[in-house]
């Protein structure tokens, strides 16, 4: 090993080798030259020759000497003049951080900051100065305000003079460079002088003095635009300053942008007299309010405590349930949701959809005109011709009589033997023909009223009937008059197998559909009067049928059950459409004469009016009776529509069905006919308009049939 020169020494413990860890050998990352130290004891110098001694107690703090010397950078000058690796060794170890160019903080949760050459680990200086030691140096020491840790190494530096006054100048935004001068003189390098020449002998271009084509384009398109209003003039900018209500939420009425549905909270009840230090006497309790009060419940008391009454206000002492008051009024704001409801204000009269006035859908039957006496027991049915000249009515008396309309005269009684329980008038104008229901079979009468070729002609039809060679088999059987009954009118029986209920034409006048009270398929018969051949149209029952009806125009067929009205199409032989009646039980049906809208009357005092385009339900359900409709009726020509019940009413309703899809049908009841007298529990038992005035006939069970006009 080399000897140890003073050189060797002081260069040991200059500052350039000390500022680079000034406390690593007490960290014992360099065991050795700790130990060299400790031998070499206290004759160190420093840079400059002789300086103070230094003791090397394992506690003492190392890193005063960075403060102590001042900037030793001459001192260093003249080592490294001298000769810069003269004293390096192979043993001495370069402590300086090799770590490389990498983001200290990678090091901050460990003890040691780097590696060196050797691979070991080049602990951090022991830094555990407190609050109190920093604050004691920042007061000691005059150069603490010049002193600043270096990042890489973690020792202590003092800047220089020099150093000190660039970070001046670069906090004022100056440069850097003391000498450098952002104030040159401007060097002119157009001279300010009109020379003879000029710079450029360039003769000036056509372009330069001709108007631009392009922009003269651009300006017309823009002048079209705002001519058109395409382009708007910018509106001007409102500079009057906006101000809001900063309070604006303690009014109930106002509602804040920023909380459109914010409910305020309720406000509390403000004291009254008995909250009152001196309340008035009557206030006060008695002795046997005051038990009763302390026995009740809380929550049953109308008062949460007892008015007291002092001399002053100073007496009044601190009211106890203070704290606790005010919390539950704390809970009751943040523990209980409001929420706004919207009220709808409405008007009970807009809710009543506006109806025409009855004065306006004139004219409808108003008065009872005539009634057809005769008849001695309940009228079941009734039927008009299609002239509207005569009447036929059916009654339980086991008679069937016709009527002269306009003068109410019995022009012929029918005796038939047994109950009648329908009558249809033939809807063909050239054909005087009736069809009754009398028990088990259908009656065809020919009445001979009114024109003679007309009742002459329609005997000659029918006798005109050839029989077919081969017998075919049929659901019933067509049996020809005797001469008693062909005497009275009877020209055709058709006999069935049980009680027929009801009977109903199709609109040309051949066909005639018959219902039979039965529960098998063979309620429901379809007959043709020319060929004198019946037919059964269902393969199985689908209910108990209440009534059958014919469209006006189309091949459709309507058979009303007990709750459904199904309808057939006759060409097809299929069910096209199932309507629900939203009834208990169907007792009658009518059709309107444009095919479209058809009318169900049930017992449970229902008039229920659908619209077949638009749905199988009901459009309406009029419930205007008070008992059981009985029968339901339409006017051919005129929009309107009747409804008998046992109430003893016949009520007359406008129904008006428009043309156009998209309109609704308007229905209006308009007039409540009374006349008929109850009996046995009945009323109305049929009603039916007269084919061309505005007339409705009713027949009742007081044995009368009643015309209104």
């Amino acid at each position: 090993m080399e000897q140890p020169c003073p050189a060797a020494e002081s260069e040991e413990l200059t500052d350039s080798e000390e500022s680079v860890y000034s406390g690593l050998e007490d960290s014992g990352s360099d065991s050795t030259s700790a130990e060299e130290e400790e031998e070499e004891g206290g004759t160190e110098e420093g840079p400059g020759g002789s300086s103070p001694p230094r003791t090397h107690a394992k506690g003492a703090s190392r890193k005063s000497r960075a403060l102590e010397d001042d900037s030793p950078l001459k001192g260093n000058e003249d080592l490294l003049a001298q000769n810069e690796y003269e004293e390096d060794s192979s043993d001495e170890e370069d402590i300086r951080n090799t770590v490389g160019n990498i983001p200290m903080e990678w090091y901050q949760d460990f003890p040691h900051i780097g590696y060196n050459l050797e691979g070991k680990k080049i602990y951090k200086p022991i830094r555990n100065k407190d609050e109190l030691d920093m604050f004691l140096e920042k007061m000691e020491n005059p150069d603490y305000w010049r002193t600043v840790q270096d990042k890489m190494t973690g020792a202590d530096i003092k800047l220089t003079d020099e150093q000190v006054d660039l970070v001046h100048r670069l906090q004022k935004g100056q440069f850097g460079d003391v000498h450098f001068n952002p104030y040159e003189p401007a060097v002119d390098f157009f001279t300010h002088e009109v020379m003879i020449h000029p710079v450029t002998n360039r003769p000036a271009d056509k372009r330069s003095f001709i108007p631009s084509l392009i922009e003269k384009e651009k300006v017309s398109k823009l002048v079209h635009a705002i001519k058109m209003g395409w382009i708007k003039p910018r509106k001007p900018k409102d500079d009057t300053p906006t101000y809001y209500d900063l309070w604006a939420h303690e009014d109930p009425n106002s509602i804040l942008g920023r909380h459109k549905m914010h409910v305020p909270a309720p406000k509390m009840k403000l004291p009254g007299h008995e909250e009152s230090y001196n309340p008035p006497p009557e206030y006060l309790l008695s002795e046997e309010e005051k038990l009763a009060w302390e026995q009740q419940e809380p929550a049953e008391r109308k008062l949460n405590f007892v008015p007291q009454q002092y001399r002053c206000l100073r007496a009044v002492p601190a009211y106890s349930r203070f704290i606790h008051e005010r919390f539950e009024r704390c809970l009751d704001l943040y523990l209980c949701p409001r929420q706004r409801k919207m009220r709808v204000n409405v008007d009970p009269e807009d809710l009543i959809p506006k109806l025409p006035k009855p004065r306006d859908l004139q004219p409808f039957p108003t008065t009872q005109a005539l009634i057809y006496r005769g008849h001695t027991s309940l009228v079941r049915c009734l039927s008009i011709s299609p002239s509207g000249q005569w009447l036929v009515s059916g009654s339980d008396d086991c008679t069937v009589r016709f009527w002269e309309v306009c003068t109410a005269r019995c022009m012929k009684t029918l005796p038939v033997g047994g109950v009648v329980k329908s009558v249809a008038w033939n809807p063909n104008p050239t054909v005087c023909l009736v069809a009754i229901c009398v028990e088990q079979s259908v009656l065809l009468v020919n009445p001979c009223l009114g024109d003679k070729l007309l009742y002459g002609a329609t005997d000659q039809l029918l006798e005109s009937y050839v029989a077919p060679e081969e017998e075919r088999v049929q659901p019933v059987q067509w049996v020809t008059a005797t001469v008693e009954e062909h005497s009275k009118g009877v020209r055709l029986v058709v006999q069935h197998s049980k009680a027929v209920k009801q009977v109903t034409w199709h609109g040309k006048g051949d066909y005639f559909a018959s219902v039979v009270s039965d529960n098998s398929n063979m309620q429901v018969l379809i007959h043709q009067t020319s060929k004198r051949w019946s037919q059964n149209p269902f393969r199985k029952s689908k209910g108990l049928v209440q009534c059958v009806l014919f469209h006006p125009i189309r091949p459709y067929f309507f058979v009303a059950t007990q709750r459904y009205v199904r309808v057939y199409n006759l060409l097809k032989q299929e069910l096209t459409k199932k309507l629900m009646t939203n009834c208990k039980w169907v007792s009658s049906m009518a059709i309107h004469p444009g095919g479209d809208n058809i009318i169900c009357g049930s017992y449970d005092s229902k008039l229920a009016w659908f619209d077949l385009d638009l749905s199988t339900r009901p459009y309406q359900l009029l419930r205007h009776h008070k008992k059981a409709l009985r029968s339901v009726a339409f006017h051919k020509h005129y929009p309107l529509f009747a409804s008998g019940s046992d109430d003893g009413t016949v009520i007359v309703c406008h129904g008006m069905v428009y043309n156009d899809l998209l309109q609704n049908p308007l229905l209006v009841p308009v007039k409540v006919l009374k006349g008929h007298v109850m009996t046995l529990d009945l009323g109305v038992l049929d009603v039916l308009f007269h084919p061309t005035q505005p007339w409705v006939f009713s027949s009742g069970a007081d044995g009368t049939v009643r015309l209104y006009t």
